[in-house]
């Protein structure tokens, strides 16, 4: 394809993902609107504008609380507009926003009613829980969102294991559920059913359907199709693990070098938790594969997977590939087992000039290296190796250097960047003051932020 016209699809891609996100923000006016039409915010003395400011909250933190759940769905046009990077990032900024338009729709409400019932807050929040089982579960729910974002923070802080995230996360659902009842019950402008409630009805069936479309059933049915189960583990210098994955047609799930698969391992003590992995080289028929470090209790019991397992899998997944790229020629970075999407466009790689810069503490410490070298020959791309313990910037302490040293014309380059966050966060800004523009920048970072 052509750089104009591939630049062209980008720069359209990229006004579409700005609609989209901002329709994903916006849409809690919409709902506010509805209530609205339906004469949900009425007042007749100064303290009501307080109560109709809690309802307002309260609506809003139900939006966005579904539209966190529509960007987990991992529906297939919101990865493809958004990428999940995106998706991910949008997800946390609004849980942050829901927890505290919650907080706000609890202590207006509960204050006001207070005010006119004559009760103290504690003997309201009794009175609540009078009207009705709903009212009881819409406080235990609350509490567990508290949970959640509260635990969130700490994963954040103390870098918690991905297995701990995903258990703690899994109390949304219930949170959500919990919650939902009164506010079909109790919630006065649902009563009527009116438009206001078949908009409702209309969000939530949205929201869970794709839910259960493409989180359950479309990756039972990916199962049922390729039956995928794990061929050969094998063993890298480095101390990673290749895991190969067979099925028939298996290689035909039109994934994108550079994008990733959540991985099931119907296996016990592995069957909990889909993982997110790379493919580690392009797909050969009925063929693919994966190669992991072990970072993580999940990461490091796979080098003891039985072959012959069986694999759910989900995806591709993401937009880190050749379908964000805009410019003639590329710059691949990768530090540790972030080399497993780089080495993958490596071999796709055809059209372009291409640099490759492999990040590790020592080469005995870099997975797959020789494989990278012997790809890089192949494709006549020039290979950058940096070993050393990490300086003050992603490049070693002795010797550094800097993306401009390293490639001449850094600005005809679209850079795609993989590794941990903090230090793929340096890459970025090495590039960005070397006048890279954002929009060439791709990364694909391993964490949960």
């Amino acid at each position: 394809m052509a750089i104009t016209e591939r630049a062209r699809l980008v720069r359209r891609r990229r006004l579409w993902a700005d609609a989209l996100h901002a329709a994903l923000w916006w849409s809690g006016a919409v709902a506010v609107a509805f209530v609205a039409a339906s004469g949900g915010f009425a007042a007749t003395r100064p303290i009501d504008y307080v109560y109709n400011w809690g309802r307002i909250a309260g609506v809003i933190a139900a939006v966005l609380v579904m539209n966190q759940v529509l960007l987990i769905s991992r529906v297939p046009w919101i990865e493809r507009v958004l990428g999940h990077d995106r998706a991910a990032t949008t997800h946390a900024n609004m849980g942050k926003v829901a927890f505290i338009l919650m907080l706000m729709h609890v202590g207006f409400v509960l204050m006001v009613t207070a005010y006119y019932d004559g009760r103290s807050l504690l003997g309201q929040i009794g009175a609540f829980w009078e009207l009705g089982w709903f009212m009881v579960t819409a406080t235990f729910a609350l509490g567990l969102f508290t949970l959640v974002v509260a635990t969130s923070l700490l994963i954040v802080r103390r870098r918690w294991r991905y297995e701990t995230w995903h258990a703690v996360h899994l109390i949304v659902y219930v949170a959500i559920a919990l919650v939902v009842p009164h506010q079909f019950i109790e919630g006065s402008t649902f009563r009527g059913k009116g438009y206001a409630w078949w908009f409702w009805v209309m969000l939530y069936v949205l929201t869970f359907g794709s839910w259960l479309a493409f989180r359950v059933i479309r990756p039972l049915a990916l199962y049922a199709r390729y039956r995928p189960e794990v061929a050969h583990v094998t063993p890298n210098p480095d101390g990673s693990v290749s895991v190969g994955i067979s099925g028939a047609g298996v290689d035909r799930l039109a994934s994108r070098p550079g994008q990733f698969f959540l991985w099931r391992f119907l296996a016990p003590g592995y069957w909990r938790e889909a993982h997110p992995y790379s493919l580690s080289r392009v797909p050969g028929p009925n063929d693919l594969r994966i190669s992991v470090s072990p970072a993580g209790d999940g990461s490091a019991a796979l080098a003891n997977i039985p072959v012959g397992t069986r694999v759910i899998i989900e995806g591709p997944l993401g937009v880190f590939s050749e379908a964000v790229r805009s410019r003639p020629g590329v710059v691949l970075v990768a530090a540790g087992i972030g080399i497993t999407p780089i080495r993958t466009m490596l071999e796709a790689h055809t059209d372009g000039p291409c640099d490759v810069v492999v990040r590790a503490s020592s080469e005995a410490d870099a997975p797959l290296i020789d494989e990278v070298r012997e790809l890089a020959r192949e494709h006549g791309a020039n290979l950058h190796e940096l070993y050393g313990p990490r300086g003050d910037n992603w490049t070693p302490a002795l010797g550094s250097t800097s993306l401009a040293q390293l490639v001449d014309d850094l600005d005809e380059r679209d850079i795609y960047i993989c590794g941990p966050i903090a230090w793929t966060d340096a890459v970025v800004a090495d590039a960005v003051a070397a006048g890279v523009a954002p929009e060439a920048i791709h990364r694909e970072r391993f964490g949960w932020a």
